[in-house]
């Protein structure tokens, strides 16, 4: 079955592939049929997710995935949130020779200087819309969640976006020093995707 996947990010399809990998799905990332990406103009993940899912499966025909995620720091407020993959970009925070996942993490880590350990709480988020057909009423959608701290400062080199600087209390590491196996059974994204297996509509044997 050939699913489209509502992202042109490689790692993010790879990490995808990984977790569905043993079932008969063929996702295929929306940059293969020339799809641009969505205007993400909504107020929350759900909405965003639903925006790319259905933008993916009009212009293609098939049923499309979208996942929207990101990193919550109470100690921000919520922020990232919805604005994560861009939150250096918005603030115009660019030091010389870092790519976006780099300042992203920079600044996070620079705006939380000076907050004592018990502060530091955060949480990934992921919600993943599936779209059956261009207007369906009913989309699915299922969401996880991963708690865990923001570090002092990065480590590791698995995974990408937050993923230095995120500590995973149950194996007292950043999310970065995960291997991939151990990362996709556990995290947000994990999570979710769990759900929608749990609840697909459609005959995965196809």
């Amino acid at each position: 079955m050939k699913v489209v996947l509502a992202s042109g990010n490689r790692k993010k399809l790879a990490e995808l592939q990984l977790i569905l990998g043993h079932l008969a799905i063929e996702l295929v990332p929306q940059t293969t049929f020339g799809i641009p990406e969505a205007v993400e103009d909504g107020l929350s993940f759900v909405e965003n997710a639903i925006i790319k899912a259905r933008h993916a499966a009009r212009l293609t025909g098939l049923p499309a995935i979208a996942d929207d995620s990101g990193l919550e720091v109470d100690a921000l407020n919520g922020a990232p949130g919805i604005y994560s993959a861009r939150y250096s970009v918005m603030h115009e925070y660019a030091p010389p020779g870092m790519d976006v996942d780099s300042a992203n993490n920079a600044l996070v880590l620079e705006r939380m200087q000076g907050v004592e350990e018990s502060g530091r709480t955060a949480r990934f988020q992921c919600v993943i819309a599936l779209m059956r057909y261009p207007e369906d009423p009913m989309p699915l959608i299922c969401q996880g969640t991963w708690e865990g701290r923001i570090l002092l400062q990065a480590c590791g080199t698995n995974g990408f976006g937050y993923d230095p600087i995120f500590h995973v209390p149950s194996h007292n590491c950043a999310s970065a020093q995960l291997p991939p196996e151990v990362k996709n059974s556990i995290s947000h994204r994990a999570l979710a995707l769990q759900q929608l297996l749990a609840r697909w509509p459609f005959t995965l044997q196809e």
